[in-house]
């Protein structure tokens, strides 16, 4: 079963593996299969699941709450997120404005079919609307029992610190942050991290299998493996392009026997490395058949050696990003509309 781990610096716990939807749910797969893998994270003992409004246009939540129709609200930990366009794509339908955001969450909690979502997030920073209406706006949601806690998506260190004072200010808690990190993207260990620690802020981390590169079912000089993620447009395509270079497919094949010495899979070691960071409060993973979570969460609870970290590092470090520049490009300067 899933090991829990406390959101930064609060009460709540979650599953140190979240089931999410970004690319499957009403999009790679279809509804009924979709259903079945979140049964199947259920089995397997996630209870914490991530969305978004954004996500296929907003009927991944609505797919998301028919999977979970039935189930005991109170044993579910459910986080979705508001900033990216959505429904029309109007002028006011994108951002962290006051309405958007009073607009965003009161659509997806219907979509949901919720009273409240235990984590509302800003997907991304808004470099358009003053900060203090943007957190003014999550403060109210949470005095009014829409969402226990608020989180964000891609922030810098700078953001987090301004935005944790306010919170403060307004008399609530940012609890976490939720950025790409994997073996191949580590562009928060340096700035994000440390100051993540410093407010008490965790990471809810996604794509830590680097978008399935390090399951390691591409192989250098080959073409990607139909069905794949690399071969559908529809489930992010485009953002795996960049990492089937050669040099890093041949990397990835090199940790499949360090790995087996530590008694993994690669998926499993994927997971497992990225919970070996402190300040990592939950792995997201997604999967596209439910058989694909049986393995995946054998990953929570396992500490990896010293050596086998060392050896990871050593297999690695020639293609690992690492820039802690890059987090600085993660949210648009302008509205995307």
């Amino acid at each position: 079963m899933v090991n829990y781990r406390y959101l930064g610096n609060s009460g709540f716990k979650i599953s140190e593996i979240t089931y999410g939807n970004w690319v499957t749910h009403a999009s790679q797969v279809e509804n009924e299969a979709a259903i079945k893998t979140v049964h199947a994270a259920l089995d397997a003992g996630i209870t914490s699941f991530d969305t978004a409004d954004a996500y296929a246009n907003t009927a991944a939540e609505e797919v998301l709450a028919e999977a979970l129709k039935g189930q005991k609200r109170e044993n579910l930990e459910i986080f979705t997120k508001v900033y990216f366009p959505i429904g029309n794509k109007g002028p006011n339908d994108t951002g962290l404005s006051r309405k958007h955001i009073m607009d965003g969450i009161h659509g997806s909690l219907r979509r949901l079919n919720l009273d409240y979502v235990d984590l509302f997030q800003a997907h991304r920073y808004d470099h358009e609307t003053p900060l203090e209406e943007t957190m003014q706006a999550f403060a109210d949601i949470v005095r009014q029992g829409k969402a226990l806690y608020i989180g964000v998506s891609e922030w810098t260190a700078e953001e987090l610190r301004e935005g944790h004072a306010l919170a403060q200010e307004l008399g609530f808690q940012l609890v976490s942050n939720q950025p790409q990190y994997s073996m191949l993207h580590r562009v928060i260990e340096e700035k994000v991290v440390p100051a993540s620690e410093e407010l008490g802020i965790s990471q809810i981390v996604f794509s830590p299998m680097a978008q399935g590169v390090l399951s390691g079912k591409y192989l250098p000089g080959q073409d990607a493996p139909a069905g794949s993620r690399a071969t559908d447009e529809k489930s992010g395509a485009d953002f795996i392009k960049g990492l089937l270079r050669d040099e890093v497919l041949e990397a990835v094949q090199k940790l499949k026997p360090i790995a087996e010495d530590a008694g993994l899979t690669l998926p499993q070691l994927a997971i497992a490395w990225v919970l070996q960071n402190q300040n990592v409060a939950s792995a997201i993973v997604g999967a596209s058949r439910p058989e694909q979570l049986a393995d995946t969460v054998k990953a929570s609870g396992v500490t990896l050696e010293a050596d086998v970290m060392s050896a990871i590092e050593k297999t690695l470090s020639d293609v690992a990003v690492t820039d802690p520049e890059l987090t600085y490009s993660s949210a648009p300067k302008e509205r995307l509309v």
